[in-house]
């Protein structure tokens, strides 16, 4: 029987150690001291909070940790590395800081405050292993982290440690580049982060505080003539993903370079602004937290938003390096972070690029936030939104039949409970417009799509997406310069919305400009990380129609591992490895359409699919008679 006091756990482990301690203490106590309490008050503890993980105990020149991620440990072992890096840079090589890090998984005993066992002795043999400055992990740690964290592992083989019976393969941790892109900003810990440490304190203060706020507010002392309760709170989040942009802190250490972090922030926000999904908290609003230490959640509770963009600014002589993190602040968590780090010779270039870079990665990262969170509602607390949100996550799921006509049954509930909503409009139109080109309805399946673009347009003239599904339309019925312009004014009103550059790209490979296609599609996928497979088949059938045959085969290779049952995917696939002369590739190909589309024929793909000029189309034919393909 256990001792009372005393239980088991699995948990991640962290143990990190300064490397010649000894030499740094006898040259400057003080100093190294001094330092040392910096680093962990500066970087170990904000970033503990971050990756919700507890200090155990600090040992002089060591420090113990625990986790209950083991991606949250060896993401913020990298962290305190790369960081540490930076920290350094300015300090004397012989007074500089390094730590060595080791992260395992293993079982522990926790009693009282303190851990114990052979998980932590493991992890503390791992720090010893590390070189200066570095991080290794055990084998369990490198299994449940790859795939999850894109780093570099280095197999360092099996060692054989001190007081442990059998040996432990080690992994070596490679700070490199992408080491280096998973670094956020410092966020400092929360009144809330440091109240754990100290609960029943906490508690106390609690309770007097709002004894005493509650005695401050209620004021018997006044008329009751004062400002309604109503009024003091804070606004309720809108119906639709809301974000602020904190402004982006000045880290070049020269108040010189405020008015270029400012402008940044401010462009950001600018360009934020023109997708209408999203509800973005004006400049004004997100420039009075400016210069404050900042409690996200209550920030996020002032200004009645669900996620914050905060970051740093860094130029410098010859480099511009900005870091960026998108918060949760319901929950606390990162949901998208990263650093940019640029040339400055061409610095209004730069702002642009990163501008827009980030602006529509977080307009990605945001839908899918709240993809995630409405899929999560009972039906009966669904609203418009959630339930455009609902259909567009099935329709990404499956485009088969079943899953247009659900989405068009959400859709049309939509539009009954908001029948201003322009984007419910554009959602149900494209189900309209896929059952046409699919032929599971007549044609007036394409008439009905262009009635709600329209409709959609008449209601909100600015919607990009309302004349991006336009143009498709305008394409379908072979209209190709008119589908052009029409996805041209889609760019216009919105030039980061990466669905408008694939949409265009799309147009311009079926009107046989397919060069101009390529670099579109390569630029949608640098505006969203998450785009779905079907922008790898865009990419691979512009490839196919340059006759960039060897380029053309990775992104629909890629787009049927990703999506096996998209017949799009091997319509085109077949003939690139037909015109490569690779006849078993093609055969395989070919084989594998036919199981996802048993009726496919080449007259068939003509005639409903495709709406290509007679070059584009010719050239197509003969790729698939090439392959195989039944006429």
């Amino acid at each position: 029987m256990a001792e009372e006091g005393v239980q088991r756990r699995l948990a991640a482990i962290l143990a990190a150690d300064v490397v010649g301690y000894s030499r740094l203490m006898g040259e400057d106590e003080a100093g190294t001291l001094a330092a040392l309490k910096a680093h962990r008050a500066e970087l170990f503890e904000p970033k503990a909070v971050q990756h919700h993980g507890r200090t155990v105990k600090l040992m002089g020149d060591g420090e113990l940790m625990e986790f209950p991620s083991v991606v949250e440990a060896v993401q913020f072992a990298v962290e305190i590395q790369c960081a540490m890096r930076d920290r350094n840079k300015a300090v004397p090589e012989g007074r500089r800081i390094h730590f060595r890090i080791g992260v395992n998984v293993g079982d522990i005993i926790v009693e009282d405050e303190d851990i114990y066992g052979d998980g932590v002795n493991v992890a503390a043999r791992l720090e010893g292993l590390a070189d200066s400055g570095g991080i290794c992990v055990a084998r369990n740690v490198f299994d449940q982290v790859k795939g999850k964290l894109d780093l570099s592992f280095e197999h360092l083989g099996e060692r054989e440690v001190k007081n442990i019976a059998e040996p432990v393969t080690v992994y070596r941790v490679a700070l490199d580049d992408k080491a280096m892109a998973l670094v956020t900003p410092v966020v400092q810990a929360s009144v809330s982060a440091v109240r754990n440490r100290w609960p029943v304190l906490a508690a106390s203060l609690a309770v007097s505080l709002i004894a005493i706020v509650g005695f401050v507010w209620w004021q018997p002392w006044v008329p009751p003539v004062e400002t309604t309760f109503v009024e003091k709170m804070p606004p309720p989040l809108p119906d639709k993903p809301s974000i602020a942009v904190l402004p982006f802190a000045n880290a070049s250490g020269d108040k010189e370079q405020e008015y270029f972090a400012d402008g940044i922030t401010e462009d950001i926000i600018t360009e934020l602004s023109k997708f209408q999904q999203l509800f973005v908290i004006a400049r004004n609003s997100s420039f009075s937290f400016k210069g404050k230490p900042a409690d996200i959640r209550e920030v996020a509770r002032q200004l009645g938003v669900r996620y914050i963009l905060e970051g740093t600014i860094r130029r410098s002589e010859e480099t511009l390096r900005i870091t960026a993190q998108l918060i949760d602040a319901d929950t606390g968590t990162n949901l998208w972070a990263k650093r940019y780090d640029r040339p400055l010779s061409e610095i209004f270039a730069v702002q642009d690029e990163v501008t827009q870079e980030i602006a529509a990665t977080l307009a990605s990262s945001v839908k899918k936030a709240d993809l995630s969170r409405a899929a999560r509602k009972i039906p009966n607390e669904l609203t418009a939104y959630d339930l455009v949100l609902r259909a567009h996550e099935l329709t990404e799921r499956s485009l088969s039949q079943q899953s247009v006509l659900e989405a068009r049954v959400m859709l049309t509930k939509a539009i009954e409970i908001d029948p201003s909503y322009a984007q419910a409009y554009v959602r149900l139109g494209r189900g309209y417009y896929r059952a046409s080109v699919l032929q599971w309805d007549g044609p007036e399946a394409l008439d009905k799509a262009f009635e709600m673009a329209q409709r959609a347009i008449a209601l909100d003239s600015s919607s990009a997406s309302a004349y991006d599904f336009l143009g498709r339309i305008h394409l379908r019925r072979h209209q190709h310069d008119t589908a052009i312009a029409t996805q041209k004014k889609a760019l216009s009103l919105n030039p980061n919305r990466a669905d408008s550059y694939s949409s265009l790209a799309n147009t311009l490979t079926f009107a046989g400009d397919a060069k101009e296609a390529v670099e579109l599609v390569k630029k949608a996928m640098r505006l969203d990380p998450f785009y779905p497979p079907i922008i790898d088949m865009y990419l691979g059938r512009a490839l196919y129609f340059d006759k960039l045959y060897e380029e053309a085969v990775p992104p629909l290779e890629t787009c049927a591992a990703r999506a096996p049952k998209f017949r799009a995917c091997y319509m085109f696939l077949a003939p690139v490895y037909a015109e490569l002369g690779r006849p078993e590739e093609a055969r395989r190909v070919v084989a594998k359409l036919l199981e996802v589309a048993p009726k496919f024929t080449i007259n068939r793909s003509v005639r409903t699919h495709l709406p290509f000029v007679s070059d584009a189309m010719q050239h197509y034919i003969q790729g698939l008679k090439k392959a195989g393909v039944p006429e």
